[in-house]
């Protein structure tokens, strides 16, 4: 992984880098050592800043005291915790290799060690229940992190959930699951600021909001995704999935599988399929901003979108309407053309 960013350094030469985020499989299966010998050389290579959020996700079962000491002393300074429920059966229904009272312990350790934590948590399980649902809510809450993560399960292809389907909660009572979790959370002071994210006053992720306010971010590892943007094009870039395939074409140079630029029929449909998953959208001026194109080359889009009652265009800034958030496919499809 440091072979592969210091090939990729010269693509973001003089950046500041302003977060740093271990996701994606389990990154709470290396060692402290390990996360400290990849954070020593990203500041030795990058203008990494003093106060930049550094975000490591976890798995409730692979972490213990010693290990998030030392992710802290390494320069972690933000935990995103895989909770995905506090209920022993739904767990099991998902496969999870961590029980109830893990995912509890490892939430109050997290809180314990951290001064920002995550917790992500899912709803819509296998044969789950409304009432279900918001107790899992009311732990999440009762725990206290500053950020919380609320997704719909989604069945991923080439899964054995996919293979095989569980029996799922209908899409009314996901709904109303969703719904529920959303005025909970409200009421005890978490704003929702993004399709599925939650945070106290001040705690939104910092990582986050710049992918969904179409903002750059170079992937290393093996599988990661790259957006950069050039004074003449805006790039996307796939690296070797393979973990292994990944790590040979590393010692070959070759880590980048693919890189394409994104046209510009395109950018329109990429910087709203991001923007607009923000509750309080965007300013206008940031679609210039980001693309290099006039926003009125959205015009008809916007238009057949406001008739529609999905998005509002006001005090400059572009913002998904409360229809326009639970219809939010519908909404994107619209900017497709």
């Amino acid at each position: 992984m440091i072979a592969d960013l210091e090939a990729a350094t010269p693509k973001v030469w003089g950046r500041k880098i302003k977060s740093v985020f271990f996701g994606g499989g389990t990154p709470s299966l290396f060692s402290p050592e390990a996360i400290h010998n990849i954070l020593s050389s990203v500041r030795a290579l990058t203008p990494l800043e003093f106060d930049a959020e550094i975000t490591l996700e976890a798995n409730p079962g692979t972490v213990d005291s010693a290990h998030f000491a030392g992710y802290k002393d390494a320069g972690v300074n933000r935990l995103s915790l895989g909770i995905q429920s506090f209920n022993a059966a739904y767990l099991r229904a998902l496969g999870r290799i961590h029980n109830d009272k893990q995912a509890i312990a490892a939430a109050e350790l997290a809180l314990k060690t951290f001064d920002r934590v995550n917790f992500d948590v899912m709803y819509a399980l296998p044969q789950q229940t409304l009432e279900h649902a918001l107790q899992d809510a009311r732990q999440a809450v009762a725990l206290g992190p500053d950020h919380l993560s609320f997704y719909h399960l989604t069945l991923e292809p080439n899964t054995p959930f996919h293979r095989t389907p569980p029996s799922l909660p209908d899409d009314d009572t996901s709904a109303d699951m969703q719904i529920a979790i959303e005025e909970f959370l409200g009421k005890h002071g978490y704003e929702h600021y993004e399709t599925s994210a939650f945070a106290k006053k001040g705690m939104q992720a910092r990582h986050n909001l710049n992918y969904w306010q179409f903002g750059d971010y170079l992937g290393i590892g093996a599988g990661a995704h790259s957006k950069l943007s050039y004074h003449d094009k805006i790039t996307r870039e796939t690296r070797t999935k393979h973990p292994k395939a990944y790590m040979e074409q590393v010692n070959l140079g070759n880590a980048v599988e693919r890189v394409w630029e994104i046209s510009k029929n395109e950018l329109g449909f990429e910087f709203m399929m991001n923007a607009l998953r923000l509750i309080d959208g965007v300013p206008a001026n940031l679609f210039q901003q980001r693309t290099g194109l006039s926003l009125n080359t959205l015009v008809n889009a916007i238009n057949t979108a406001q008739n529609k009652g999905l998005l509002a265009l006001a005090q400059d800034r572009i913002q998904p309407t409360p229809l326009g958030q639970r219809f939010l496919n519908e909404l994107l499809e619209l900017f497709l053309d």
